[in-house]
């Protein structure tokens, strides 16, 4: 006693220069009291108990457990040690309503201090304790090394409606661990994760800070309010619900995440999610969950997200408000199969999906990739609009396809598609690629228009589909299939402008309404139908065409040889249609050449033909060529048209090897073409075909020009068998054989 007298007496020389006196008790508790508060140290009459008069208040410490007492500068650091021999707990606000209450491993903080941002600091281990926290203002959670572990509820539980921010401390490793069962909280306190807060979470520094989550009802990391991440590594191994829960919105700007929970990855709850840095890696074996997912918008602008969803109905990235991926690097991984919700008298397919939304998703700079193997995979999904003006997009889609009975009890089809929307579709920029192996799987499927391109900018596009059809319903020629379509419209189709490959199992484009072709670059590699729609209209640029069937047809899809009312429009750029088994073009309404260049390839054999039209088909203007059969269905255009053509029926099959030349008087070429198979006639018309003039037609020979889907331009022709001569008059020649008269001259020999 007198020793501890004579200390603080010598200590008192000094006093001038120090803030704050520390109590350092037995039991591991250090108190620290502002100089300038302390009044008087003295000792009961027995000398048992030592008196602190701090301010208005008289604190009494059995002399015994008093170790010591030390003199230094203010602090607003609270020490809190977990370690073998129990707590230590190092407080310089002890009387400045601080309060920190130790119980075995249990620490308790009441804060009633006006002192803003105070901090926190905890180091240690214990396998049976926890923090929680009290407090009215903000403050700062420093975790230096601690190790916590509760079996019986959240190891760190912060009960203040104050922000709070998380230093994870350069270099410490700092682990988190509940049980199964927590035990009931005082009063109504929520405790709904490992790491629980009421307040804004913020979390920092250069350490890492591991959650292994075993509540049976719990969240990795929860918050009622926002949470932000700008550094650290936060590693939530297990979570018997979400990895991370913000109840007011989650920010990412730097660290990394890696996620492994039963529920939802991160869930931004009613308000938003924006990732602009660090790193997102989210595992979810679990049907029906999220990756990310929250009420409102959902923002992507920088950073890496790397998702992997195993389950069934699963959504990597789930939004009910607009999905925004403006930059960044975002790569997805489904495996889930797609579930038949009971619904009215059948079913509504759910999907496993990559990215999807309630509202419009808007891709403007992120690089994306995504791979879907489940039963009827997605992988971009909105029930509004899909716009891309930017970035890249890459979507690998490989699961099949099945049949259902929907809501209304009508026996329909779930299919694997790349794009969809149930709204409309607009590709202005960036690179998109696509490829959808499974049974009926499509590549851009749109309720509403799907617009590619721009007149300011153009996108590249490569879209595949290989999978079989489906069979729905019927047989034969009354039979409904769900087909595997590279880029479906049930409204029109606006190809403006950019580079887009297309290899299709079925059409490479169909619309309900109208396809239009502006100052774009297409190239339909291998479809069963090229390009389906009511109305077809190429404007410019470049078109070809490779089918088994019809390259190009305008139709509202009746069937028959009635005129339907349906249109093709050739008004100016180049197109080339090779099909193998249909018709190079065919129109069940009209066909209208205004400018360009066109070139057909016609089928092998009869009935089809190089160009099939219901209706009036009128050459008005432009360079048109076609190759085709002996079919008696041959035709040519109408006397109506403004431009003069001709019309060759040939008694003998000419090999695809063979050139077929025109040439006038003056030995100029007109024509110089090689047809991609054998063919029996050919129909041409060019501005260069005049009335009155006459014309050589040659086959055979050889070519110097420059060839180009079997069209040569420039050079010399020489070497071919002269057949015959014909003039082009205004007087029209009427065959048995052939279904109308054109404004032409026909030969046949």
């Amino acid at each position: 006693r007198i020793i501890l007298f004579l200390t603080c007496l010598l200590s008192g020389i000094s006093l001038l220069a120090q803030e704050k006196m520390y109590i350092h008790r037995s039991d591991h508790m250090t108190l620290g009291a502002p100089v300038s508060m302390t009044d008087s140290i003295y000792f009961s009459s027995d000398q048992t108990t030592a008196l602190f008069k701090i301010g208005d208040t008289l604190v009494e410490y059995p002399t015994s457990v008093i170790d010591s007492i030390t003199f230094g500068p203010d602090s607003d650091t609270i020490f809190v040690t977990y370690n073998g021999s129990g707590v230590s707990v190092i407080n310089p606000l002890a009387f400045e309503g601080v309060a920190v209450i130790v119980q075995g491993y249990d620490v308790t903080v009441n804060s009633v201090s006006e002192t803003q941002d105070i901090h926190f600091c905890l180091s240690g281990t214990t396998s049976d304790g926890m923090f929680k926290i009290y407090t009215a203002k903000r403050f700062n959670l420093l975790l230096n090394g601690v190790r916590l572990t509760n079996p019986d509820g959240p190891p760190l539980n912060i009960q203040s409606e104050k922000k709070c921010s998380v230093l994870l401390m350069s270099g410490t490793v700092n682990t988190l661990t509940d049980g199964v069962n927590y035990a009931s909280p005082p009063g109504n306190e929520e405790q709904d994760g490992t790491l629980f807060s009421e307040a804004k979470l913020a979390f920092s520094g250069s350490g890492s800070l591991t959650i292994n989550g075993h509540g049976s009802e719990q969240h990795g990391l929860c918050s009622d309010n926002e949470i932000e991440m700008d550094g650290g590594s936060i590693t939530v191994t297990s979570a018997a619900r979400d990895g991370i829960h913000a109840g007011n919105g989650f920010i990412l700007t730097n660290g990394n995440i890696t996620l492994t929970p039963t529920g939802d990855g991160i869930d931004g709850d009613e308000s938003t999610i924006d990732i602009s840095g660090g790193s997102v890696t989210i595992t979810c074996n679990t049907s029906d969950v999220n990756g990310l997912t929250c009420d409102s918008g959902l923002v992507i602008s920088g950073g890496t997200v790397d998702i992997t969803m195993n389950g069934d109905q699963s959504k990597a990235i789930q939004s009910n408000m607009p999905v925004t991926l403006s930059g960044g690097t975002i790569d997805i991984v489904t495996t889930g199969d797609v579930v038949l919700v009971p619904s009215g008298s059948g079913s509504d397919p759910s999907y496993c999906t990559a990215i999807k939304s309630d509202e419009d998703i808007n891709v403007a700079g992120a690089n994306v990739t995504i791979q879907c193997s489940g039963v009827a995979g997605k992988g971009i999904s909105s029930d509004a609009d899909i716009v891309m003006t930017s970035g890249s997009v890459n979507i690998t889609s490989t699961g099949n396809g099945g049949t259902y009975y929907n809501p209304s009890g009508i026996k329909d089809a779930y299919v694997s598609t790349c794009f969809s929307s149930d709204g409309s579709i607009s590709i202005t920029g960036g690179t998109v690629t696509t490829s959808s192996s499974g049974s009926g799987g499509k590549g851009f499927s749109s309720d509403d228009e799907i617009t590619i391109g721009s007149t300011s900018s153009s996108p590249e596009i490569d879209v595949t589909t290989t999978g079989a059809r489906i069979l729905i319903s019927g047989s034969g020629p009354n039979a409904k299939y769900a087909e595997a379509k590279a880029v479906k419209s049930d409204s029109a189709v606006h190809v403006i402008s950019g580079i887009i490959e297309i290899s299709s199992a079925d059409d490479g484009i169909k619309s309900g309404v109208s396809v239009e072709f502006g100052q774009a670059n297409v190239t339909i590699s291998n479809s069963y139908e090229g390009v389906e729609a009511p109305f077809i209209t190429m404007n410019g640029d470049t078109l070809r065409v490779w089918s088994t069937d019809d390259c190009i047809n305008a139709t509202f899809g009746n069937g028959g040889e009635f005129d339907d009312g349906s249109l093709f429009t050739m008004a100016g750029g180049y197109l080339m249609t090779n099909t193998t088994s249909g018709d190079g073009l065919d129109s069940n309404g009209d066909m209208t050449m205004l400018g360009g260049k066109t070139v057909v390839h016609g089928p092998q054999s009869a009935p089809e033909v190089g160009a099939d039209v219901n209706g009036t088909w009128n050459m008005n203007g432009g360079f048109m060529v076609i190759s085709g059969t002996n079919s008696n269905m041959t035709e040519a255009p109408a006397s109506s048209s403004q431009q003069y053509c001709v019309k060759v029926m040939m008694n003998q099959s000419q090999s695809a090897s063979t050139l077929f030349h025109i040439q006038n008087a003056s030995g100029e070429n007109l024509l110089t073409f090689q047809p991609a198979r054998s063919y029996y006639s050919i129909i041409f018309s060019s501005s260069d075909l005049q009335n009155g003039s006459t014309y050589s037609i040659y086959t055979g020979g050889t070519s110097t020009g420059t060839v180009t889907d079997g069209l040569y331009e420039g050079g010399v022709y020489s070497g071919g068998t002269f057949r015959k001569s014909f003039t082009v008059s205004q007087k029209i020649t009427n065959r048995s054989e052939e279904r109308r008269v054109g404004k032409e001259c026909r030969s046949r020999w």
